[in-house]
Formats: C-alpha cells, structure tokens, sequence
C-alpha cells in the first residue's frame, strides 16, 4: 500500500503539538487537516497528529471485568472432600 509522505515545518510541528497539549489527539488532527486539508480521513490524520507530537497510540481498551468463580462445594462429603473427614 502506497502512503503519502509530507514534509511538517517546525512552526507546523509547533502548531500540532500545542494542539495536542492543549486538547488532545483529536485536536491535534483537526490542526493537522487545518495545515494539510489533503488528509481527509480522521483516524489517518490521528495517527499523523501522534507522530508528528511525538506521542505514543493509547493503550488498547481493557477487557470488561468478569465476576470472580466461587468456589463450588460438593453437597455431600466425601473421603475426598476435607470437609469429609473427621
């Protein structure tokens, strides 16, 4: 896949990454499309905004918590079971 390359001025650089200090990623791909109006896609611009700020991706979602396991308990004791003997 074919991927355009740019060149960023430093008042450009400047400019993104005071957005992005600002207000974030997605303010820093609105000022990236403001400078570069060719980029139109919003997830391109973001991953153009982070590199050019210098930032890392945010971390993926965190998996939703699941309810702890009880532990199951026979319902009758057994040599086996502790709760068996004595």
């Amino acid at each position: 896949m074919f991927r355009p390359m740019f060149a960023v001025s430093d008042a450009q650089t400047a400019a993104i990454r005071g957005a992005f200090d600002e207000g974030g990623e997605f303010s820093a791909a609105v000022e990236l499309r403001r400078i570069f109006p060719a980029v139109t896609d919003n997830a391109t611009a973001r991953e153009y905004a982070r590199v050019i700020a210098g930032r890392d991706p945010p971390p993926p979602p965190a998996p939703p918590a699941r309810p702890a396991l009880h532990e199951v308990v026979p319902l009758h004791a057994t040599q086996d079971h502790p709760a068996g003997r004595g």
